[in-house]
Parts: C-alpha cells; structure tokens; sequence
C-alpha cells in the first residue's frame, strides 16, 4: 500500500507579522516547525506501512525553508519527500491551496490513501483535506480516531462530537486524522545519519498538469483576506489589599455601569417594576 502524508511548515510563534497588500502571513526568516497536527497523520501512515508494507511518501507546499519538514519526516520514517514551491503558488486560500496541492501529488505518484491532519495551527480552516479530496475527486472521511485496512479500502471510525460514525471506503481515498489516533513516534537519531542525503524532490507549478497561472495563489483564490491581524495583549491587572478590596470592587462596577451609586445593580429597579 501507497500513502501519501500532506505536511505542512507552520509558524513557532504567536507573534506573527501580516502583509498589509496581500493580506497573508509573512513566512519567510520566521520561525518555523511541523504542524503538530500533521504528526499524527505521518505516524498513522508509518504505523499502517509497518503492518501492511507498502511506502509512505510526504510532501509539502511552501518556500525553499519547507524542506526542514521532510528531513524529520525522513527522521520518523519517511520513505521520500517532495516539496512543491514557486512563488506563483503563495497566498492561497482554501481552494487554490488545494488545487495546488492536488495537482502536485498526482506528478508525485498513485497513492492508495492520502492522509492529512485535521487541520493546521496557522489557518485552523479544517478545509483543505477534504477539498484536495474533491480535486482528486476520490472518497474522503474527516475527523478520523481510528483506521483499518479492509480488503481493497479502509474501514473507519469518525468521531462526531457525542457520536462515532463508521464507514468504509475504497481505495483511492483521504482520510483526516484526529490528534488522539496515535501518539507520534520521536525522530531516531539513527535515522536522521541513515537519511542524511536522502533527496527531497522539488516540484514547481511547471511539473502540474495544468500549469496556467492563473488556476493557482492569489489569482486561483475564490476568496480574499479583508483584514488579519494578531490579537492586541491589553490585559491590565490590579492587586488590592484585603481591606480594601470590597470597597474598590463596588467602585469598578459603579464606574463600568453594573452598580448604580449607592444602590443595588442596575436593571434590577426595572426588572422589578416589569412585575409589578
């Protein structure tokens, strides 16, 4: 069995900057890691290649730096990588991230699963799998905490708030997998001296099928970013002495309007009148 594990390089920092044109996150020189949720998609498909055999390709969409992800997929256990970059591809939203990603994989090879984490740190849209799904126009499941193979697809189970969902599905599919699936395996130092210069492919948009730039990046993206900014860190805190809290909180709420000077909470005088 085939497996193909979308990977994805996310910033290591809350504070991030914005472009102000363009609307998208500013990657390059930030620091960056392995989308945590990815971890346990890439252990899903090393545990399923150990049982069943096969290979387990990675890939991931981003700028030159992007190649640090697959080196510790390679580390994990990881047969071969690819990253697809070109600037052309940057700024994608939602459907032209997965179009992308889409065409890519089908110059990467046949896969019998693709398997993605839920979601990423950095867009948390939880959109992207199941619409590379439909790209490839190949049956997909969402929210997966359990996986089987059984015959010619997988078998399963998909948590649904208070409900789990079973289903099966043929091979081509994609599954999204949910944190809880399986703990992720540390890198093997070992490995990472085995896979030192191990390649990682690159393909740009000249490799896709359609290669029309048009189809791709800002230009292939239905929708645009209005306005994104990191939240502002006004928290203010007090300290107040034992003695003297009660008298400085009854002040704050007079002053905010939730105390009426001298009186009981506003809105109480005409809640009690509505009885009357």
């Amino acid at each position: 069995m085939d497996i193909f594990v979308c990977l994805k390089q996310v910033p290591d920092t809350n504070r991030v900057q914005v472009d102000e044109t363009t609307g998208v996150l500013k990657r390059d020189g930030v620091s960056s890691k392995l989308n945590p949720y990815d971890l346990f998609a890439l252990e899903t498909a090393l545990r399923l290649r150990e049982r069943h055999g096969g290979t387990v390709a990675v890939g991931t969409m981003g700028p030159k730096q992007a190649e640090a992800v697959i080196r510790e997929a390679y580390w994990m256990g990881a047969d071969e990588g690819y990253v697809f970059s070109d600037r052309r591809l940057g700024g994608a939203d939602v459907l032209a991230t997965s179009y992308a990603l889409s065409q890519a994989i089908r110059r990467a090879g046949d896969f019998d699963l693709i398997l993605c984490g839920k979601q990423t740190t950095d867009g948390d849209t939880a959109q992207v799998g199941p619409a590379l799904a439909e790209h490839l126009d190949i049956p997909h499941a969402a929210w997966v905490s359990h996986i089987e193979v059984d015959g010619d697809g997988v078998a399963v189970e998909q948590q649904l708030q208070s409900e789990v969902l079973t289903a099966w599905m043929p091979f081509p599919c994609l599954v999204t997998v949910e944190q809880d699936i399986h703990m992720p395996r540390l890198p093997s130092l070992k490995a990472a001296r085995e896979v030192r210069d191990r390649p990682v492919k690159v393909l740009t948009l000249d490799a896709f099928w359609d290669t029309d730039p048009a189809h791709y990046g800002l230009s292939g993206s239905a929708t645009q970013v209005e306005r994104i900014f990191p939240p502002e860190n006004d928290v203010k805190r007090e300290t107040w002495a034992e003695g003297e809290a009660a008298d400085r909180l009854r002040a704050m709420l007079e002053k905010i309007g939730l105390l009426k000077k001298g009186g009981g909470a506003c809105g109480a005088d005409r809640d009690h009148r509505a009885e009357m």
